[in-house]
């Protein structure tokens, strides 16, 4: 059930913290859009960056400060006085800025939900704030499609969630981050949910092909560390989930070149002597991507989800897919061409996620798993009114 709490103010001020970026400064536009925000402060480390995005927002209300998530006290005393925070910050961190936010007392939403997040549930409940972790497209969307068909299933016997990243494979360094993460060979997140218990998998495990919605067509794809897989068994136990697997997929060119770094072993980003200074074979590389053509460009663009869920409905197998549609990145639709595309797609569901919190549209206080936060009905509305549209298929 969802709660609606009293709220005594009407204007709200949001905290983005490390919003410089492409895809979070694509939040921030979006909560721009709303009458009911009378401050936006973009709170970076990096003041070239943080700056460009307040000039390229073009809005009164937008301002700038120095932060560092790694200044617990100083950062958690900036965000006091504000409604919420939407993080943005890279995955590799998202503990730091949690711990600050946690310590201000404030709701707050991010876009990575990897899981540290949930250490400080007591904290955010004990204020009574919600913090929903992980509210892109997937974990996010994703996961509010998976919802979908939950409530409608009376049993679910298998989950497969995949999605495509159709973007560079370096624009800019914390996508660079996320790609070499998600296929390092020991990664213990690295699982998927089988007979009751969760079971680690090497990269390229699981080979599936999976036909995403047009124009961005069938695939191979694998097996991948998502949150998802590891909120929504417990968020859906009573369900029966047999199988819950994450996949995913990036431009072919990109899946090729991360399959020769895997068989040759550079994913291990293992030190090496480049004429006598010491660096990682990898952070090598991934310098090269963000400074090249290759690694700053692809062909197609846009974020493409495939959601399939199974189980029992009214005593007769069932089976609800899921997927999106957005704007071509052709340029017939100037702000979605090209990478906007992409970057449109992951960060417009983290402000429709902080708007519903501030709206009090929110399932609960404390952290909250996307797949539990909100209604999925609603959040299908929101995104229909910015170009997005979730289509269901029942069988």
């Amino acid at each position: 059930m969802i709660m609606v709490f009293e709220r005594s103010y009407q204007k709200m001020k949001i905290f983005c913290l490390g919003c410089a970026g492409k895809i979070s400064r694509e939040s921030v536009l979006d909560l721009l859009q709303s009458d009911k925000i009378s401050q936006v402060t973009i709170a970076d480390h990096n003041e070239t960056n943080a700056k460009e995005v307040v000039s390229w927002l073009k809005d009164k209300r937008v301002d700038y400060v120095k932060a560092d998530v790694f200044q617990t006290d100083q950062t958690s005393n900036l965000i006091k006085g504000y409604d919420l925070v939407m993080d943005g910050t890279p995955i590799s961190i998202n503990h730091e800025s949690t711990k600050c936010i946690a310590k201000a007392g404030v709701h707050g939403v991010n876009l990575n939900g990897t899981g540290p997040e949930f250490a400080f549930h007591d904290d955010f409940a004990k204020a009574g704030k919600s913090y929903v972790p992980g509210f892109g497209m997937t974990p996010g969307i994703t996961n509010v499609m998976t919802r979908y068909a939950h409530d409608r299933l009376d049993t679910i016997n298998t989950i497969r969630i995949s999605h495509g990243a159709f973007r560079p494979f370096a624009f800019s360094p914390a996508i660079t981050e996320t790609t070499r993460i998600e296929y390092e060979p020991d990664l213990e997140s690295r699982i998927v949910y089988e007979n009751n218990e969760f079971k680690q998998v090497e990269p390229f495990a699981r080979p599936l092909d999976v036909t995403l919605p047009d124009p961005f067509g069938t695939h191979t794809q694998y097996i991948i560390p998502h949150a998802e897989t590891q909120t929504i068994p417990k968020s859906f136990k009573d369900k029966g989930i047999q199988l819950l697997e994450v996949r995913g997929t990036w431009p072919p060119a990109n899946m090729q070149l991360l399959r020769a770094l895997y068989d040759w072993g550079f994913l291990e980003n293992e030190t090496v002597d480049v004429k006598g200074a010491k660096v990682g074979v990898m952070d090598a590389i991934a310098s090269y991507l963000l400074q090249s053509q290759q690694g700053t460009t692809t062909k197609l663009y846009g974020y493409a989800l495939h959601v399939e869920v199974t189980g029992t409905e009214n005593g007769n197998p069932a089976c609800y897919t899921l997927t999106n549609h957005h704007p071509a990145s052709d340029g017939s639709i100037p702000d979605w061409a090209g990478l906007r595309a992409y970057t449109r797609s992951v960060g417009i569901p983290m402000s429709i996620a902080a708007q519903l919190i501030l709206d009090g549209q929110v399932a609960d206080i404390g952290v909250i798993a996307p797949e539990l936060a909100f209604s999925p009905e609603l959040v299908f509305s929101e995104l229909e009114k910015r170009q997005i549209s979730v289509n269901i298929k029942k069988s």
